[in-house]
């Protein structure tokens, strides 16, 4: 049986701060909106009037968030990536989302919710297939938040 390409997108599993998750996405990210909310009723696990999820564009690209309750958590193993073009950007997108978090190696962090974020150069791809790539694995292995220039001067 054949099937027209199915329209997939991440489902994140917050605690109960989702609607504070969504808001603070909705201002560091441009062109960001909460599309839909939908709220939990009497009787159900989490209070009535909590919401349960938001579901939501982040720079154009859906996202749903989804307060379950304390039965699961984030990790690393899902991490959201943001590509940059300049130093500026990366700046921005780090400091914004490392505030109240936890930086980590290679530029990965945690934002205060717990979420995974990779906010990395639009070339590093190419730099990491290039010739200089072991010149350029070298140089961010040392870093936390990334060094643009750093990163071009190894690439070559």
């Amino acid at each position: 049986m054949k099937f027209k390409s199915p329209h997939i997108y991440p489902c994140l599993w917050f605690n109960q701060n989702g609607a504070e998750a969504a808001d603070f996405y909705c201002e560091v990210f441009p062109e960001s909106l909460i599309e839909q909310k939908s709220y939990y009723g009497a009787g159900m696990h989490l209070p009535e009037g909590t919401l349960m999820t938001a579901k939501m564009k982040i720079s154009g690209y859906e996202l749903l968030i989804l307060n379950g309750g304390p039965y699961f958590t984030l990790s690393e193993c899902v991490s959201l990536v943001i590509t940059c073009d300049t130093q500026e950007e990366i700046d921005y997108y780090w400091n914004k989302l490392v505030e109240g978090g936890k930086p980590s190696n290679c530029g990965w962090l945690k934002d205060k919710f717990g979420l995974s974020w990779q906010v990395v150069p639009s070339k590093l791809g190419e730099w990491m297939t290039g010739p200089n790539a072991g010149k350029v694995a070298k140089a961010l292995m040392k870093m936390q938040k990334f060094d643009l220039k750093e990163l071009e001067e190894a690439a070559g």
